[in-house]
């Protein structure tokens, strides 16, 4: 009985060693854009995180996607807002996957997988259209 269940969990931990981790199941993520193929930047009140929208290949379709924790907002004296964010993006959307980087030092591969096949909502921070332009 001893042996059985010694030999069950050597072949639980041989199997588990084997098993591809879920961030090798997609690509490597790829560095942070330039900012000029930033196409748009949103402040998201609720997360508190300024999220930057890119297209990689420069049509203005946004593939690529950075958020970074807002450490502090305040307005300029024109009224415009100004945010003081980390260096370093916490989430990345790229390729329908959501990268979290808790160190926030940058793509150098300890990115975690967030979330799998998952797009981003853009409609949730500009829901609305008017005479087929967007607000």
């Amino acid at each position: 009985m001893v042996s059985a269940r010694i030999l069950f969990v050597g072949a639980c931990l041989l199997l588990s060693s084997l098993s591809v981790p879920a961030a090798a199941s997609k690509d490597y993520l790829p560095a942070e854009p330039d900012t000029n193929l930033r196409v748009d930047e949103i402040y998201d009140h609720e997360s508190r995180l300024f999220i930057m929208l890119y297209s990689l290949k420069g049509d203005g379709v946004v593939d690529y996607i950075t958020g970074r924790s807002v450490v502090e907002y305040t307005r300029s004296n024109y009224g415009n807002p100004v945010y003081y964010t980390e260096h370093q993006p916490l989430f990345f959307w790229w390729n329908h996957t959501m990268w979290n980087d808790p160190t926030m030092d940058g793509v150098n591969g300890n990115e975690r997988v967030y979330q799998e096949n998952i797009d981003f909502d853009l409609s949730r921070y500009k829901p609305c259209t008017f005479n087929g332009q967007p607000c």
